[in-house]
């Protein structure tokens, strides 16, 4: 199973998003800390539950990080998130 599937599958069972968008933009960092060939390195996702209602920025970045789970967010140089309830 490759990268993006892996963060969609945990996103959408964690959160049950009505929007979640997972772009690769590894081939942007080329030549950049942390690229490695074959992409999977850098990923913006885009996410909208209403599970984030009442939770801080911080703590909606924290309730993704650990619903990606260390051993997912490890194998990645780079997580930009927009998070929305």
């Amino acid at each position: 199973m490759g990268v993006k599937t892996e963060i969609e599958t945990r996103l959408q069972t964690a959160f049950a998003p009505r929007v979640l968008v997972v772009i690769d933009e590894s081939e942007k960092h080329r030549g950049h800390s942390g690229f490695q060939e074959g992409g999977e390195s850098h990923w913006q996702v885009e996410i909208a539950s209403d599970a984030f209602k009442g939770m801080s920025r911080i703590a909606r970045h924290r309730a993704v990080h650990d619903a990606l789970g260390k051993d997912l967010v490890g194998r990645i140089h780079a997580l930009g998130l927009t998070i929305r309830d």
